[in-house]
């Protein structure tokens, strides 16, 4: 197997590790806390520079895993944000309901504009589970509203506008992504690079090859070293030119590999 094809295989495993990454902390967020996730995260980068090391022929891999990890968290960051969302459109009940009560929502800083509205059937049973929660004024207590409700309780009910889950769909998308791209972008540099090292060798060996010919190389009855460009096809006639001073050799005609000694 060829190195590009070594390193466009390696590119699809690390995309691969990425997006299952991106899937895998997404579910940790909901059950663990921090003490678990950021020491997660930093592994998760670390072995990132790694890897994207690797792929970019050694040179130093870690500003594009730094922003690889960043984009990962961003996208994490949305799909959390849409979890309940996508729940809600999956087994939420349609409920015609009333606002029986208003209050500030605890959890919110006194900066936040943010109230809980306690939602009650047509019946007066109240709908179990967290309370709506929405911007102050919104709505007002005997207000009959149509919201999704989580059968199990475990979800706070939302409308059916505030329920919609596309846009934070799309940013997880959009943001998985910019990760692969970046992996991708990572690639492409580390061929490029792979390949001018590769020339360079070449060019090296060559030229030793070169300053070795003209140093054992018999010179004819005329003075001249002659050697065959077609030995040295990355060495210019410039660059052999100099070379061939270097040994104390004077040019011979115009462009002509005949060198005098």
């Amino acid at each position: 197997m060829s190195r590009g094809h070594h390193r466009i295989l390696s590119a699809i495993g690390i995309g691969c590790y990425v997006l299952a990454a991106i899937a895998g902390l997404f579910l940790l967020a909901d059950d663990h806390g921090y003490g678990l996730l950021v020491p997660l995260w930093i592994a998760h980068g670390v072995l990132l520079a790694v890897l994207l090391t690797k792929l970019c022929a050694g040179e130093s891999g870690l500003p594009a895993a730094l922003f690889v990890v960043g984009a990962s968290l961003t996208a994490v960051y949305f799909a959390d944000l849409v979890h309940d969302d996508l729940t809600l459109e999956r087994r939420g009940e349609r409920v015609n309901a009333t606002v029986v009560r208003e209050w500030r929502a605890s959890d919110q800083g006194q900066q936040e504009n943010t109230y809980d509205y306690a939602l009650a059937r047509r019946d007066g049973t109240r709908i179990a589970g967290p309370a709506l929660q929405t911007r102050s004024g919104r709505f007002a207590v005997g207000q009959r509203i149509t919201v999704l409700v989580d059968p199990e309780g475990l979800l706070r009910p939302r409308t059916p506008g505030d329920a919609d889950a596309t846009a934070g769909v799309l940013g997880v998308g959009a943001f998985a992504l910019v990760a692969l791209g970046i992996v991708a972008g990572t690639a492409r540099r580390g061929a490029v690079a792979a390949r001018r090292r590769e020339e360079r060798m070449r060019l090296d060996e060559q030229e030793h090859t070169l300053r070795e010919a003209l140093r054992t190389a018999a010179a004819d009855p005329n003075g001249f070293v002659e050697v065959h460009p077609e030995h040295y096809p990355d060495v210019s006639y410039r660059r052999a030119a100099g070379i061939a001073r270097e040994m104390g050799l004077e040019e011979g005609d115009p462009g002509s590999w005949r060198f005098r000694g």
